[in-house]
């Protein structure tokens, strides 16, 4: 049976890591790919600062060879990272077991990991080999297979998804309210315009998508 895990691994043990000495509040996000061919993850977003600040954050990370900007898109930041094939992490064990990254998020805290196996055996496999390798991973979840997006997921942009998600946890949409948009903007690294902006369009998606007398915005 398919399975899927969650694994996290210290934030400074990771590839990159060593950015949030510099920009703690910086989220790293690496593109979802299936490793084949031995080809490591290539490119990642970087949401919560400015280009220039990362570009400059980015040096001397340990399996890292060479990092710069590809483009922008709002207030996120796409680069391409060259990673030292030889240097044991989680990406290199991804490669080397075959096994599928759906996910994975750095922040300051720790590095998260969504990998998929065919079955248990091929997840083991994997943490077995990190174990060998001494790369420092726990396992937080198992379970079976999910689908990657629900409709209403699909509907949304990550950025919007993150803000709601967030908006929802802290409390913003209780009455009385017990964050603002502001303190929301703080936490995510953009303007409380930029907050509301997410939160607007986020919530007309889930109703275009959501109620059928609503047709899905075309943005």
């Amino acid at each position: 049976m398919a399975t899927e895990a969650t694994f996290t691994v210290p934030s400074d043990q990771f590839p990159l890591g060593t950015v949030f000495e510099q920009l703690p509040d910086v989220t790293v996000t690496l593109e979802r790919i299936i490793p084949a061919q031995n080809v490591l993850v290539p490119y990642f977003w970087v949401r919560g600062t400015v280009a220039d600040d990362v570009e400059a954050a980015f040096t001397d990370h340990a399996g890292v060879k060479d990092v710069h900007l590809v483009d922008s898109v709002a207030d996120e930041y796409l680069f391409r990272a060259e990673w030292v094939e030889e240097h044991a992490s989680v990406l290199s064990v991804l490669v080397e077991t075959e096994i599928p990254l759906i996910k994975a998020v750095g922040t300051s805290q720790q590095w998260t990991f969504d990998v998929r196996g065919d079955d248990r055996s091929d997840v083991a496999a994997f943490q077995q080999r990190c174990r060998e390798l001494d790369v420092p991973l726990t396992l937080t979840a198992l379970h079976a297979l999910t689908p990657l997006e629900t409709e209403t997921e699909a509907a949304l942009t990550e950025p919007q998804q993150e803000a709601l998600v967030l908006a929802y946890q802290r409390g913003y949409f209780e009455s009385p309210r017990e964050v603002t948009m502001e303190e929301i903007g703080d936490e995510l690294g953009i303007s409380q315009q930029a907050v509301g902006s997410r939160l607007r369009r986020g919530i007309k998606r889930i109703l275009g998508s959501t109620i059928p007398e609503t047709e899905h915005p075309d943005e």
